[in-house]
């Protein structure tokens, strides 16, 4: 029996509704980063399954964009007789309409999916786009998931450090400077901040997918569905105003006329922008509650200490097993695989007070698959580890004072020469990042070329940012703040939270990345340096030592003695043998 494709049924109804084609983004109403199993749209689609990117459906073509770490999984996962894979930075789907399609080209698009500042982007090509009044997944979708009613939960304000009234003047005040009546929050981890509550609509993210108002006077009306709000205390409750999560629209529609809204131009959907305009005025500026949440104060600054102190003995607790059951394993011609060892990483977690879930869905990565730089194992990807290759893992936790982030890449034997060479490289790269002084007030890309200076002196680099943002029990990549190539204005200072991820990949071969979370602390007036949260020793056994200089080799054993000394009382008593080894001056025994 012959079963039409998604893309086949996608076609047949954009024909029946005379569109040329349509825009699927990897995304849902508020540009998740990770979504949930309702709103994975371009991966029922296409099958590619990746954290960012976009398809353009045509009637004789597939385009699908992605970025440079999802350029090896996205031609693993999609049929390549039937999708073409371009990058979505380097040939955007922006300049691909104005190079590729003739004027009055009528592409579909959803406008709750796309931000204003993409439909600006799209609007200047020669297509026609032409937004939805429905969605063609709801007849086409047939065995599609529920859509999430994760239940929200309070967070009380000895973790928070700020009650949600304060942080309601403070943004109102904000308004008060803009002239702006209203402030359309469609962030959900703004809504959680703002209000200090968490969510579980997303695995791994503790956010509330609904939406807020909030006005001059600091007033706020949220648009959440009741379903979700079972275990807020009635103080809570009757403080806001509450809506039906799918009033947003209309209620904005609604409330503009003679007023002046700001509205986020790069998150918020451009269905807000149709509702407000005409008869109300947009002021297009970042949601002010996205700096301010990214300036940890310092109730939020001691539980992300404290928790990265508990994350820590997790992962020695689980590289001290991994030390003794890899080469038994081997022997035995019974090798571990990613999978297993993911799991008993986890239960390693679980062991843990304060302990909430993964911050993310771990990243175990065992030689050649360590290339994919956000691969996730599976059955049918799943590799084993042995002595003559590197094995790469990602992950952290939510715990309920903090988020963790770390990743480490690990041998037991001895890897290729020029694997030895590349995992050296990147090491030095990391450490000239945290080790640097700047001032205060920097932007992430004006230090993100300090990790890559070791790999382009080999003529290598990576195509991923240098590290991102960590949300305070939310979201593992946090906005604004970044490292990378791509311009980024906020500057950084004391008291934002980062990660530090340099790395290097060879397709087909090996994947290599040191991760540490950090904290941006105060070293002299008018300048900054970077505190390490993470507290995990780092493998040297392939690292060639004679190309560390000594600044490098005193901070490798000044960190080693801190993660030492505070894990050992932590730790299971058979892992601190390995803890002791592992962080041994490098001077003894290597």
């Amino acid at each position: 029996m012959h079963t039409t494709s998604p893309l086949s049924a996608l076609r047949q109804w954009l024909e029946s509704n005379h569109l040329d084609g349509m825009i699927v983004p990897r995304a849902d109403a508020w540009q998740s980063e990770y979504c949930a199993p309702y709103d994975e749209k371009l991966a029922w689609l296409t099958g590619f399954d990746g954290s960012a990117g976009l398809a353009l459906v045509l009637k004789d073509k597939t385009l699908l964009f992605v970025d440079g770490r999802y350029q090896v999984q996205a031609r693993a996962q999609v049929n390549l007789d039937e999708v073409e894979i371009h990058h979505l930075h380097n040939e955007p789907l922006a300049g691909w309409l104005q190079n590729n399609v003739a004027a009055g080209t009528r592409i579909g698009f959803e406008a709750l999916l796309m931000t204003n500042a993409d439909y600006t982007l799209l609007t200047a090509t020669p297509c026609e786009l032409v937004p939805l009044n429905l969605s063609p997944f709801d007849p086409l979708w047939t065995d599609r998931p529920a859509a999430p009613a994760g239940l929200i939960r309070e967070m009380p304000v000895d973790i928070s450090g700020e009650s949600s009234v304060d942080k309601r003047q403070r943004v109102a005040a904000v308004l008060a400077e803009y002239d702006a009546d209203y402030l359309a929050v469609t962030l959900p981890d703004n809504i959680a901040w703002l209000l200090n509550v968490r969510g579980s609509d997303i695995p791994c993210s503790p956010v509330p997918l609904s939406f807020a108002l909030l006005s001059r006077d600091g007033n706020v009306e949220w648009f959440v569905n009741d379903n979700k709000l079972g275990t807020l205390p009635d103080t809570m409750r009757n403080a806001l105003k509450l809506a039906p999560q799918d009033m947003f629209i209309e209620r904005c529609q609604q409330l503009a006329r003679g007023k002046r809204v700001l509205v986020d131009a790069d998150s918020a959907p451009v269905a807000l922008r149709f509702a407000i305009e005409p008869q109300g005025e947009i002021i297009w500026q970042t949601d002010p509650i996205t700096l301010m949440k990214a300036s940890k104060n310092p109730v939020e600054l001691a539980g992300y200490r404290e928790c990265h102190h508990q994350d820590g003995a997790a992962w020695v607790n689980f590289l001290a097993w991994l030390s003794r059951e890899v080469p038994q394993r081997v022997a035995a011609g019974q090798p571990l695989t990613e999978l297993e060892v993911q799991a008993q990483q986890l239960r390693f977690r679980e062991q843990q007070p304060g302990f909430i879930e993964q911050s993310f869905a771990t990243i175990s990565a065992s030689s050649s698959n360590a290339a994919m730089c956000h691969y996730h194992s599976s059955e049918a990807s799943n590799k084993t580890l042995g002595h003559d290759h590197f094995y790469l893992n990602d992950s952290g936790g939510q715990y309920h004072n903090g988020t963790t982030d770390a990743t480490r890449t690990l041998a037991w034997g001895k890897v290729d020469p020029q694997q030895r060479l590349h995992y050296t490289a990147v090491l030095r790269g990391f450490l000239s990042l945290m080790t640097l002084q700047f001032p205060s007030g920097s932007q992430g890309h004006q230090l993100d070329a300090f990790a890559r200076r070791p790999l382009w002196e080999m003529g290598l680099d990576y195509d991923h940012g240098t590290g991102h943002g960590v949300g305070h029990q939310l979201l593992i990549h946090e906005s604004p703040h970044r490292f990378a190539k791509k311009v980024n204005p906020w500057p950084l200072v004391a008291g934002n939270i980062m990660t530090i991820e340099p790395g290097y990949y060879q397709a087909e071969s090996h994947g290599i990345r040191i991760e540490n979370q950090v904290e941006i602390v105060e070293s002299r007036p008018g300048f900054c340096k970077f505190a390490s949260l993470t507290l995990i020793p780092i493998d040297l056994s392939q690292v060639e030592l004679s190309l560390l200089n000594e600044q490098e080799k005193q901070w490798l054993d000044e960190y080693h003695l801190r993660v030492r000394e505070t894990l050992s009382p932590l730790v299971e008593s058979d892992a601190r043998p390995w803890l002791f080894e592992a962080t041994a001056p490098i001077h003894v025994n290597r």
